[in-house]
């Protein structure tokens, strides 16, 4: 099967989390007390290990360097995808975001690198010629602009799917493209004098000479110029149940992007691409945006603690609170800890300032599950979320619901995976009579206790 290919510059995303609870004695600036740190790969590298989660092989073309950001960043990347590398000329860019009870203080940008401008490898010409769908990720540092991979992208978007995601530093989308898609802000510094979401489409479309433009315009969805139709496709009503929930969308483009490339690499048309990519990047900003791909540098900041770690919920709870801070919560049985499991969990963590598990009791599993569940017992089940990087605290509940819990512990978020509805779950009412506001995470495919369990007995 050819590999999806995506093509642009990477960057070194870290997330700084702590606590601002005093000011500075030299200066009337905020002091920061660090508990975690948080690094996952940004730019093209994001929008990469998204369509990886779409598409079984992915591979990225990109401008590397070795030095200690490089390095990190290609440890995050060999988890997801094949790197094929050209030459970075400087440092790599790091983009450092400060932040305290949920929210940005500050962003530090360091790193000056940019792509050399020579001759190409004969493997990142041999990668984009046997693609079978190409994302151009262009961040402004140089890989979009390389003449040599501009004439490829010029000729192969004749016989295969090339969607831009453009950036205002970097060039034009290269002519043929079977989608390009600017957000507002960028689409109007792209169009000067042009305000309207489908003037800027139909205006951009023209100019690049692209077979169609999706101008994001954030819960709005977005205006698809497709050939000479012209339409806006909303965010699908069910998603913004949670919709109001995750409010970082750190990603948001790049989900979009990588989700659109995926859905015309399996064969689908550009307007029912674009209607999928407007889904999946809602459901993303919903579930945290692009934290959910973080992971916790523990070299870096030692976690906090382990009252913080492990000490009573409400503690937990409280200290939070106390803090200004956002306390979410999540629940379930959690037996036979699987991806799909840590998915959520770092998914829900991603949503606030500390997340409290309330795991089933073996008792409630056994009610909910047959007399020959748990496989694992609360105890151990406790013990093994309590090491998770995103879990802060563990509590066991013998009900088959969490409501008299929740009504207790009170979570500003409660989270849930799977197919359900706001109303069907029967906590619902319980969250939303103290004003808490209920998040839904879709399921890692492939992932179910139950599946591994029917797999194993199935084998003995």
């Amino acid at each position: 099967m050819k590999p999806l290919v995506v093509v642009g510059d990477t960057i070194l995303d870290v997330d700084i989390e702590g606590v601002a609870d005093r000011l500075s004695p030299e200066a009337p600036v905020p002091v920061v007390d660090v508990e975690r740190q948080w690094i996952r790969p940004g730019g093209a590298g994001l929008a990469a290990a998204l369509a990886a989660q779409s598409v079984a092989e992915v591979s990225l073309i990109t401008a590397t360097t070795d030095d200690h950001d490089g390095r990190t960043l290609a440890r995050l990347l060999d988890q997801h995808v094949q790197v094929v590398p050209m030459l970075l000329r400087g440092e790599t860019v790091r983009k450092t975001r400060i932040r305290a009870a949920g929210q940005s203080l500050l962003r530090l940008d360091t790193g000056d690198g940019t792509a050399d401008g020579g001759p190409v490898s004969a493997s990142v010409t041999r990668t984009l010629r046997a693609a079978g769908a190409i994302l151009v990720a262009d961040y402004g540092r140089g890989v979009a602009a390389h003449p040599r991979i501009r004439r490829l992208l010029t000729e192969l978007a004749r016989s295969i799917p090339v969607v831009w995601d453009p950036h205002p530093r970097g060039p034009a989308p290269t002519p043929g493209a079977s989608l390009v898609s600017p957000n507002m802000r960028e689409a109007r510094q792209f169009a000067p004098g042009y305000a309207e979401p489908d003037e800027l489409a139909k205006i951009l479309r023209d100019e690049w000479a692209a077979d169609s433009v999706a101008v994001t315009t954030g819960s709005g969805g977005a205006v698809l110029a497709n050939g000479k139709r012209l339409a806006t496709v909303p965010v699908p009503a069910e998603v913004r149940i949670a919709g109001h929930v995750g409010s970082d969308t750190c990603g948001a483009g790049d989900r979009f992007a990588s989700a659109a490339t995926a859905a015309l690499f399996d064969g689908s048309t550009v307007a029912d691409a674009v209607s999928h990519a407007v889904d999946a990047a809602a459901r993303f900003v919903a579930a945290g945006g692009a934290a959910t791909l973080s992971t916790c540098d523990s070299a870096a900041v030692a976690k906090a603690g382990t009252a913080e770690a492990g000490g009573s919920a409400f503690e937990v709870a409280e200290r939070i609170r106390s803090r200004g801070g956002r306390l979410v919560a999540t629940g379930g049985c959690f037996d036979l800890l699987h991806p799909g499991h840590v998915s959520l969990l770092r998914q829900a963590r991603a949503m606030g300032d500390g997340l409290v598990v309330c795991l089933n009791s073996d008792a409630s599993v056994r009610r909910l599950k047959g007399p020959r569940r748990p496989i694992v017992t609360a105890r151990d089940r406790a013990r093994l979320l309590i090491e998770l990087s995103s879990v802060d605290a563990v509590v066991v509940f013998d009900e088959s619901s969490p409501s008299a819990l929740l009504d207790r512990l009170r979570p500003d978020v409660w989270v849930k995976g799977g197919d359900y509805s706001g109303a069907d779950l029967p906590e619902a009412e319980v969250v939303r009579g103290y004003g808490g506001e209920i998040a839904l995470i879709p399921t890692v495919r492939g992932y179910s206790t139950s599946q591994l369990v029917a797999a194993t007995r199935a084998r003995d």
